[in-house]
C-alpha cells in the first residue's frame, strides 16, 4: 500500500504542477516538493496516533470500510488539502479534482480491485472530535486530546461545532458570535482548525467582507485552545507598536508555552512595512531589529524550562 500511495501522490503532483501554472494573477501556483510533505504529513499525522488506531479500526465512520479504502480516503483528503486549498476558482478546482479521481483510478483500481464507486470516497477529518473528561463533580478532569481522525458525517460534525460555539458565546458574552454553521461554513472551519493545529500553520483567507472569516477564525483558534490575538488599531499605532505587539506575541509562544492564533486584517495595513514585517515572520520566523541583543541572550533561558517541560513529558533526558 505504502508503494501505491507514493506513486499517486508524485503522479498527481506532477500532474497539477504541468497543468496548473502560476500567472501574474494567481502567482502563488507553485508546487514543489513541499507540497509532497504536505500531504504524507497529514497521513502520517494519523498513522503515527497508534494508540488510538485509527487506521487499523476505522474509527468513528458510521459506514465501515476497509482499512485499504480509509487510507485512500485519507490521501484523498490530504491532497484537497495540500492542493485544492490554493486554488482560487472553481474552473482550477474542478480540473484539480478531474486529475485526482483519474490518478486515484489509474493507481488503486486494477492493482487492488476496488471499483470507481469505493475509491470516490469524500472523507472529512478534525482533531477536535473528542470530549474533556470530567469528573464526578462535572468539573473537568482532563482535557481532550487533539487526535486527527475521521468525521461520522457532515451531520455529527456540525453538532460538535455548534457546541463549541455555544461554550465560546458563554464563557465571552460580551463576544458573543451568532453565526450559522452551514456546510460551507464547516468546510472552511475545518480548513482553518487543520492549519492553526499545525506547527508554524498560516493561512490567507479571501473573502468579502462580512462572509464570517473572523468569526470563524476567532472560532478555530478556540477549538484549538489558543490565544487570540488582533491588534488594536488607533491613529498613532505604527511599526513599533505593532512590533512591540508581535514581540509580546513571540514571548507568550515561546517562554510562556502557550499556541497563539495571530489575525491581521486589510483594514489593519495602515503601512506597507507591516507586509514586510509579516513577510518576514511567515518567511524565517524573525523581524529584524525585533529583539536587542540582552532579550536574545535571556529568551534561551526563559525557554528552558518549556523545553525540560515537554521533555519530562515525553519521557526524554533534557540533558540530550
Amino acid at each position: 500500500m505504502r508503494g501505491h500511495l507514493i506513486d499517486a501522490t508524485i503522479a498527481l503532483w506532477e500532474a497539477v504542477a504541468k497543468k496548473l501554472l502560476p500567472t501574474p494573477a494567481k502567482f502563488h501556483y507553485l508546487f514543489n516538493i513541499r507540497e509532497l510533505a504536505r500531504v504524507f504529513g497529514g497521513i502520517c499525522k494519523v498513522a503515527q496516533q497508534a494508540e488510538f488506531k485509527v487506521i487499523q479500526n476505522v474509527t468513528r465512520l458510521k459506514e465501515k470500510v476497509t482499512p485499504q479504502l480509509f487510507l485512500i480516503g485519507l490521501w484523498r483528503h490530504e491532497c484537497e488539502r495540500t492542493f485544492s486549498d490554493k486554488l482560487v476558482n472553481l474552473a482550477d478546482k474542478k480540473t484539480f479534482y478531474d486529475m485526482l479521481n483519474k490518478v486515484t483510478k489509474e493507481k488503486f483500481r486494477d492493482s487492488l480491485g476496488f471499483d470507481d464507486e469505493q475509491l470516490m470516497t469524500n472523507m472529512l477529518f478534525a482533531d477536535w472530535q473528542r470530549e474533556d473528561i470530567m469528573d464526578e463533580y462535572g468539573e473537568l478532569a482532563e482535557k481532550a486530546p487533539f487526535v486527527y481522525e475521521a468525521c461520522a458525517s457532515v451531520d455529527d460534525i456540525r453538532k460538535i461545532a455548534n457546541k463549541k460555539l455555544d461554550i465560546y458565546n458563554e464563557l465571552f458574552p460580551a463576544k458573543k458570535m451568532n453565526l450559522v454553521i452551514f456546510d460551507d461554513a464547516l468546510q472552511h472551519l475545518l480548513k482553518v482548525t487543520r492549519i492553526i493545529n499545525t506547527p508554524a500553520g498560516n493561512a490567507l483567507l479571501v473573502g468579502v467582507g462580512g462572509s464570517g472569516k473572523q468569526s470563524l477564525t476567532k472560532l478555530a483558534s478556540f477549538i484549538c485552545q489558543q490565544f487570540f490575538f488582533q491588534i488594536s488599531l488607533n491613529k498613532s499605532y505604527g511599526d513599533n507598536q505593532l512590533k512591540d505587539d508581535i514581540k509580546a506575541l513571540y514571548e507568550k509562544a515561546g517562554p510562556m508555552g502557550q499556541s497563539v492564533t495571530f489575525i491581521l486584517t486589510d483594514a489593519e495595513i495602515k503601512k506597507e512595512t507591516f507586509l514586510e514585517a509579516l513577510n518576514s515572520m511567515l518567511a524565517t520566523g524573525e523581524i529584524p531589529g525585533l529583539h536587542q541583543k540582552e532579550d536574545r541572550d535571556l529568551i534561551p533561558l526563559q525557554q528552558k524550562a518549556v523545553y525540560m517541560k515537554e521533555a519530562g513529558v515525553k519521557g526524554e533526558d533534557p540533558s540530550a
